[in-house]
């Protein structure tokens, strides 16, 4: 006999678990352990008495950001007499067979696999900080509380962050626009993961433009235009009767979403915006486009 989580455990699933993989997967580089990391802190709050927390996402993030930094300085102390063959291992990944050679450093440069590389090349607490304050918008005074470090502490280890991260990738990686596209993506996958009609309207454009790329075996599809179909199609195929996951990741210098079901890479999708509204969705869906992103993925060093 299966026995269900109560009423208020599942509420707190709905409304935190996509903003909690969100955040795990852009510290960890992994949707596999972002997952896990997940499952694990819904776990122990299960086990809580949740009325004793005033602010229950407050509670996952506190404890999704330790968990992901136990990963990684595990992680990084077994990889220490490797890490300097990351990018080789990289370079030396090959694509499938079926995809185009001409896609392949297209579709490196879409997802920004030099800075996924660089990220996972910071200290797991450099990468913490970056990533919670520069992308996710916490104080350091909430920062320090999580990685045991002064609030002065945590904004120098930001600083090294960021210039580490400028002088591989260049100083236009990470401006306030980046942060911006950062809330657009966030807000598009909240929308999508809560089946939200009505918030993913708000977010598109009322003249919103969305194609989808299929690949040379799917059908060819005219553009679809208008807020409300395209609304209604991506909570078709991404909300959360989809069982998809959605994470947050730049796409050719716009906000953009990876989509993974049962931890596959199963769409990509470049949210181009103005002005806090999305007016035009390019969607990859072409299969052997994904494996290729997908490998390179699960290369990025962690």
């Amino acid at each position: 006999m299966t026995v269900q989580p109560p009423d208020d455990f599942t509420n707190l699933w709905t409304q935190h678990r996509a903003y909690v993989v969100d955040l795990a997967f852009r510290m960890l580089g992994n949707i596999h352990d972002a997952e896990d990391v997940v499952q694990d802190a819904f776990g122990r709050l299960l086990a809580r008495d949740r009325d004793s927390i005033e602010d229950p996402r407050g509670w996952l993030v506190v404890v999704v950001s330790r968990l992901c930094l136990d990963q990684l300085r595990s992680a990084r102390a077994r990889r220490e007499t490797t890490a300097n063959d990351a990018y080789t291992k990289l370079d030396a990944l090959p694509a499938p067979p079926t995809v185009d050679p001409a896609d392949r450093v297209t579709l490196d440069d879409s997802i920004n696999m030099a800075l996924l590389v660089v990220l996972q090349q910071l200290t797991p607490a450099e990468r913490a900080v970056f990533v919670l304050h520069d992308l996710f918008q916490f104080s350091f005074d909430s920062i320090s509380d999580i990685v045991g470090r002064t609030p002065a502490a945590c904004r120098q280890l930001a600083s090294r962050a960021r210039r580490r991260i400028e002088s591989e990738t260049g100083p236009s990686r990470f401006n306030p626009e980046t942060v911006d596209q950062d809330l657009v993506a966030r807000r598009f996958i909240a929308a999508c993961a809560g089946g939200n009609l009505a918030a993913l309207l708000e977010l598109l454009d009322a003249d919103v433009v969305g194609d989808v790329d299929l690949g040379s075996a799917g059908p060819l599809r005219q553009p679809l235009h208008g807020n409300r179909i395209i609304a209604r199609n991506l909570l078709n195929f991404y909300g959360p009767a989809s069982d998809t996951t959605l994470v947050s990741q730049p796409i050719n210098g716009q906000p953009g979403v990876l989509a993974f079901r049962n931890r596959e890479l199963v769409g990509l999708l470049q949210l181009k915006d103005a002005h806090g509204k999305i007016h035009d969705i390019h969607a990859i869906a072409d299969p052997a486009k994904l494996a290729f992103i997908g490998v390179r993925l699960q290369s990025v060093p962690g």
